[in-house]
């Protein structure tokens, strides 16, 4: 656990804004400073690129997610990024970001990097992947639980204030039972939000819903 502005959650961090109590600059040093656990990540933002992004955010502070910092599960395209599914041999260069990723990032959020999980989103455990394993933040060699791990294991720990993952039999539900009272996984309705742009990974093609 991690003792981030970021890991109080979203409505704290957002009233620390308005108070003048915290910058984005200031919880995107933060974030860079934070000790990452094992496995969470596939791609990180540079430090170049986080601070850049705080500073773009400066006079908008209207914005609904301000200076929020979150994760996308790799199975989700981020443009200028590979989009790998945790299967480098088929990975792939996201020629432009999901619609939710970018709803997130107009909204004024600050995008972390993007996240590890089970082999093609498929598997209960979060152990199915060659970019390593996350594991809980409750200790003990705890499975992160799948195929999610990496988003939930990335804000049990603070790193981020949400993130984005997948869900087709429970992969963004089953996370939330096993990585600490701090994470909560939320099944969107089918068709609320479009992960897809046009690629992106999906278990299932009409069941595959995004989580949060």
């Amino acid at each position: 656990m991690t003792s981030t502005a970021t890991g109080t959650g979203i409505a704290r961090l957002l009233a620390a804004y308005r108070s003048g109590a915290l910058r984005p600059t200031d919880v995107v040093e933060q974030v860079l400073a934070a000790p990452s656990p094992d496995g969470v990540w596939i791609s990180r933002a540079g430090p170049d690129e986080l601070r850049r992004r705080a500073a773009e955010l400066q006079g908008k502070e209207h914005l609904p997610l301000y200076g929020v910092p979150f994760a996308v599960k790799d199975n989700i395209d981020v443009a200028g990024t590979v989009t790998t599914a945790a299967c480098p041999a088929s990975g792939y260069p996201a020629a432009r970001s999901a619609p939710v990723v970018e709803r997130l990032l107009e909204a004024g959020a600050i995008l972390a990097g993007k996240t590890n999980l089970d082999q093609f989103a498929t598997g209960p455990t979060g152990t199915r992947s060659p970019f390593g394993v996350p594991r809980s933040v409750l200790g003990g060699g705890l499975i992160a639980g799948g195929s999610s791990s990496g988003p939930a294991v990335a804000v049990a720990a603070g790193l981020v204030a949400f993130a984005l993952g997948t869900d087709t039999a429970g992969s963004g539900r089953v996370v939330s039972t096993v990585d600490g009272d701090d994470v909560q996984g939320f099944l969107c309705e089918a068709g609320a939000l479009d992960i897809t742009a046009g690629g992106g990974w999906r278990a299932h093609q009409h069941t595959d819903e995004e989580g949060r």
